[in-house]
């Protein structure tokens, strides 16, 4: 797993990010919404809100966190699912956070983002038409990373937030995840190689990795993965799925024959793992009551 996290940060998960378009993006038909500024820099969301609102019955709701190693990618790249979602009924919402090629940001930094961006829409719940107790978060490969440490990893929250609203997401729709970063105690990487991980991550890589942060069951989760993917290999979502169920929690682990990485992308191919994905994605959504029937 060393391998792996070493892979992450070095390739910037190129495959992932080829479907990530221009930065920053421009979203017809969203909703622009700063949601934490760092100096000069915002950090936005981008909302899709349902077609027909109805104000006394808020909808559920659901971020979504870019791909690409951590280090570039554009919050475009879920700007499809979100766009479905919206028709279907829900608030869907896709995020910016600091990566590395634009801000120098650590591991860390896009972890405090996206804990941000969940507590920034909790706290604005009634405004945006949102159930509180109903946000999901999502993401691919970094971004899924991120989705699911918001839910899992204590800590890491952003200085002068408010820590009584929860940046912890109610459910997790999870594409090509890392979710195990560091080594599981039976290989250790040689200490100047691990010295320079710390240093990129922020923190040990063990610190922020979900796999082995998670002490109790995490939200319904649904993981869509390739069980060829040579960047994020299949055995670390099984065992990601394992542990949750071990804990007592729900995790559904949807794996895909000879896919690879980032084959859930909208365009990739002839669309037919996009089409898949979200059709199961949404049977996931209805099943815990984000969406109607």
């Amino acid at each position: 797993m060393w391998i792996l996290l070493g892979f992450l940060l070095a390739q910037g998960l190129l495959a992932q990010t080829r479907s990530s378009n221009s930065y920053p993006p421009v979203l017809e038909g969203a909703q622009e919404e700063v949601y934490k500024q760092l100096g000069d820099v915002p950090l936005k969301l981008w909302v899709f809100s349902p077609p027909r609102r109805e104000p006394a019955k808020p909808a559920a709701a659901i971020v979504f966190f870019f791909g690409g190693g951590w280090s570039g990618g554009s919050p475009a790249q879920f700007q499809h699912h979100a766009r479905l979602l919206a028709r279907e009924g829900m608030v869907a919402v896709t995020a910016d956070y600091r990566v590395a090629s634009r801000h120098q940001a650590k591991v860390i930094d896009c972890l405090r983002d996206a804990k941000s961006a969940i507590r920034y829409l909790r706290l604005h719940a009634s405004r945006l038409g949102i159930d509180p107790n109903r946000i999901a978060a999502g993401g691919g490969s970094a971004g899924g990373h991120l989705a699911a440490a918001a839910a899992i990893v204590e800590g890491f929250e952003e200085p002068g937030e408010d820590l009584r609203v929860s940046s912890k997401p109610n459910a997790l729709v999870l594409f090509n995840p890392a979710l195990m970063l560091g080594g599981t105690g039976q290989t250790e990487p040689d200490p100047a190689t691990a010295s320079r991980w710390i240093t990129r991550v922020g923190a040990p890589p063990q610190e922020v990795s979900p796999f082995h942060q998670m002490k109790s069951p995490p939200p319904p989760t649904i993981i869509f993965h390739g069980k060829a993917d040579a960047t994020v290999p299949y055995s670390t979502v099984e065992a990601f799925a394992a542990r949750c169920k071990a804990l007592g929690g729900s995790c559904e682990l949807v794996g895909y024959e000879g896919q690879t990485h980032g084959f859930f992308n909208y365009g990739r191919g002839k669309g037919e793992y996009f089409e898949k994905t979200t059709q199961r994605m949404k049977e996931f959504l209805r099943s815990i009551g984000y969406l109607g029937s």
